[in-house]
């Protein structure tokens, strides 16, 4: 969440280039919008509600790092994100996704996120707790009426021939157990543990007249929440015992009503909904007059209130989107921004257009990010003590093999260099562990990138290297 020590734009566009490379503007407006949030909570408060964000259309072919600029925001800004498709979309009426249910995503992803914190908050506390109930199934002897002897075999004579009681005796059975049990010696033990038991679902055959999706949800989730909780028994060995309870237990211990009201701040104060293809509901020429074209404005003119900002009913509770950050993005081969009907234009005031990668970016990207595709395939031989390393000729090879099949087929910007990359390890990939063993060394060269990808380059019909 936004905090003191939020980034500085320039330490955003810092950790951007870590994993994008190029696309300075688009980073910059990005880092600006980001840090703009940290200023709106640290504003007067009587500016606070006033302030509302600049969204941003990014403008630019496929694969040139609009979603993965989203994507690694959301990442540094510790916020709620969704991603959605705008062609996913119909209009009010129509059978498909209405467009309130991207906040009703946020929201889901944003309880997700909080209770997973708390959860792992009450980890510690969890853990005694399924240790108890591991112990208690262990010994159940322990449970028995004073009197009635545990037969475990540990003996009842206490110091100086004073029998020991039995809640002594048990007591000390409990704690010998526990030593083994920290000490590794119960894992593979069989003990019966109940079980929570996921009821049938309280289904609602269509929503009443006036009644949305986010209300019908709630009241779904109400009644299932009023249903008994049935449990079951399972026999289990101790380690898997654990993990089955370690949740339920850790659950038990967190305020659903807080998680609730602290996740709907969270998606309303910092959220980000990236919405994808949103150049695929543009009407052609701006002309709306009919066909697909109908729909598509429908489903434009649903999406203004939701980016100007309103109230959505949500089964965790209202979500206002007045300040939800909107990053919409789309390649606009065939429509143009202009085609977007005028009132949602004036929803994403930041236009940014993102530049079409060339083969010096293909390089740089095969050789900079922390997650590089090489990096990506380095690590994965290391799994099998195989050392791959690229020489920077072999780099810009790839690099220029990858940009040529772009401008050849179609541009598909940096997805094309999985495409090479598969094709030039696909071979070695297999090999490993049975030809090439443990400990070896792989070089990828120049001369190894041109005769494994020799066809590709000398071949003009590369429709089957298209992804």
């Amino acid at each position: 969440m936004l905090n003191d020590t939020f980034l500085t734009p320039a330490q955003i566009v810092a950790e951007l280039d870590k994993y994008i490379i190029g696309q300075h503007d688009a980073k910059r407006h990005v880092a600006i919008a980001l840090r703009n949030r940290w200023r709106r909570l640290h504003a007067p408060a009587d500016m606070q509600a006033e302030i509302v964000p600049n969204n941003i259309l990014m403008i630019g072919a496929t694969g040139v790092g609009k979603t993965e600029i989203a994507r690694r925001l959301a990442h540094l800004a510790d916020a709620p994100f969704v991603k959605v498709e705008a062609s996913k979309f119909t209009e009010v009426g129509y059978v498909g996704r209405d467009v309130e249910s991207m906040v009703r995503d946020l929201a889901e992803q944003s309880v997700n996120r909080v209770k997973a914190r708390r959860q792992e908050a009450v980890k510690a506390q969890a853990a005694d707790a399924v240790e108890e109930i591991i112990l208690d199934a262990l010994i159940p002897a322990i449970n028995q009426p004073a009197g009635v002897k545990s037969g475990l075999g540990f003996g009842s004579g206490g110091a100086e021939g004073v029998p020991t009681s039995d809640a002594e005796l048990n007591e000390r059975t409990r704690e010998r157990f526990r030593q083994k049990i920290k000490n590794g010696e119960l894992e593979d033990r069989k003990i019966e543990i109940q079980v929570a038991q996921s009821g049938p679902s309280v289904g609602i055959m269509g929503a009443p007249p006036g009644m949305d999706e986010g209300t019908l949800s709630g009241l779904q989730d109400m009644l299932g929440n009023m249903l008994p909780k049935k449990t079951r028994k399972r026999k289990v060995t101790v380690a898997e015992a654990r993990k089955l309870l370690l949740d339920e237990e850790a659950a038990k211990l967190i305020d659903m009503d807080e998680v609730k009201d602290e996740a709907i701040r969270q998606a309303e104060n910092a959220g980000i909904i990236f919405i994808d293809e949103i150049d695929k509901v543009a009407t052609s020429g701006g002309s709306g007059k009919g066909g697909p074209d109908v729909s598509r404005q429908g489903v434009q003119r649903d999406l203004l209130p939701i980016v100007e900002g309103s109230a959505v009913s949500t089964k965790y509770g209202i979500v206002n989107t007045d300040h939800i950050l909107f990053i919409a993005a789309g390649a606009f081969y065939v429509s143009k921004p202009s085609d977007l009907i005028p009132e949602l234009q004036g929803r994403f005031p930041i236009r940014v257009e993102l530049q079409s990668l060339t083969k010096e970016d293909f390089f740089r990207i095969l050789k900079d990010p922390k997650n590089a595709l090489t990096k990506q395939y380095e690590a994965l031989l290391q799994a099998e003590d195989v050392e791959l390393t690229f020489d920077d000729a072999a780099l810009e090879r790839l690099a220029e093999i990858a940009s040529e099949v772009n401008v050849e087929v179609e541009n598909i910007g940096a997805r094309r260099l999985h495409t090479v990359m598969s094709r030039l390890l696909n071979d070695i990939l297999y090999d490993v562990p049975d030809k090439i063993g443990a400990h070896a060394h792989v070089q990828i060269t120049a001369a190894l990138v041109d005769e494994r990808l020799s066809d590709m380059v000398k071949n003009r019909d590369l429709s089957q290297y298209i992804l």
